[in-house]
């Protein structure tokens, strides 16, 4: 191989890793730039912070594989929040099985409000921006007119929303891992296994990256397009009942802003907006290269406007890092 063949492939290479490179680069700044930041405490009410996000970001990258774009997270996120604060308390009963009905009711109707997203795009072809735009909208307004424009605090004293505090706040014992954690985990190994080992995972990749071949083959395209949104709905509801579940409060204003970093989550991680591409373990390293960049500026007493210039740039230098990887194989 030539000099010039191997310059190639390095640089090939070094792209293709960027994110990881990026990741272990921050976690070695902030390491030196705060003392605070490996302690676990602070690692821990980091992934803590960051479970919401991770679930909405696994939702966007679902509606993103098939060529779509969910505007609409961060207000079926405050519904879902808001939906388990209200309905907790006029249960006419407790404990488990109470926080279980509501959990179950909430996410049901995220995945409602995520399937009317799906029957547009898929079912009346609608461009997904304006289908989850309207839903934005109108998600984030019933949040309000249920709510009255205020929070809806929970009794502490209830024995269900002691146990829906605990999960939010307490960690496994003898480990103290956050039990939100835990639970996002568990998601995302469910979903690495469905994207990589089932037939709809791969199907949901092909319905983005060739849509006509899929349909050409005689598969319902609509069916993996509706999936894709519903369960993008589901997920910003859980992610919404986390919210809740850390901060003891439903509030209309959850999620704002929830769908750009989900989508800059989904960007870093090497995802095509034009579908086709993307894993569930690259966009969770783009989770962490955002939640990382907010810690270490808190810890850095940093105001949060600086933040927002930041991310945008990681997300130009992201995209920029593709083109180049791109170019430099095809050159291989």
């Amino acid at each position: 191989m030539s000099t010039n063949s191997k310059a190639s492939s390095l640089v090939s290479n070094l792209v293709t890793y960027n994110i990881y490179i990026m990741l272990a680069a921050l976690i070695v700044v902030s390491a030196v730039l705060s003392e605070h930041f490996l302690t676990l405490q602070n690692i821990y009410n980091l992934l803590r912070q960051l479970a919401p996000l991770a679930l909405v970001a696994i939702g966007m990258l679902l509606v993103i594989l098939v060529g779509g774009i969910d505007l609409s997270v961060g207000s079926i996120a405050a519904i879902g929040g808001m939906g388990v604060a209200m309905v907790m308390p006029a249960l006419p009963f407790y404990g488990g099985g109470a926080l279980v009905l509501c959990v179950f009711g909430a996410v049901l109707f995220g995945a409602l409000l995520g399937a009317i997203n799906g029957v547009l795009v898929a079912g009346f072809g609608m461009a997904s921006f304006v289908a989850t735009l309207a839903m934005m909208t109108m998600a984030r307004g019933l949040a309000y007119m249920l709510s009255n424009g205020q929070p809806v605090r929970f009794p502490r004293d209830l024995p269900t929303a002691q146990i829906l505090a605990t999960f939010g706040s307490k960690g496994i014992p003898g480990v103290d891992l956050p039990w939100p954690v835990l639970a996002v985990l568990l998601i995302i190994a469910l979903f690495i296994f469905l994207l990589r080992r089932t037939n709809w995972g791969r199907l949901t990749v092909a319905t983005g990256s060739n849509e006509s071949a899929v349909r050409l083959a005689g598969l319902p395209v609509w069916r993996y397009k509706f999936l894709a949104f519903t369960l993008s709905g589901a997920l910003s509801a859980l992610a919404g009942i986390f919210v809740t579940a850390r901060t003891a409060v439903g509030t209309p204003v959850t999620g704002v802003g929830l769908e750009l970093d989900a989508i800059a989550a989904c960007v870093i991680g090497g995802a095509l907006l034009s579908g086709g591409k993307g894993s569930v373990t690259d966009t969770m390293i783009g989770v962490l290269i955002l939640g990382l960049i907010g810690n270490i500026m808190n810890l850095m007493s940093v105001p949060a406007y600086p933040q927002q210039i930041i991310k945008g740039v990681i997300i130009i230098l992201a995209v920029l890092m593709q083109g180049i990887g791109a170019h430099a194989k095809r050159r291989v």
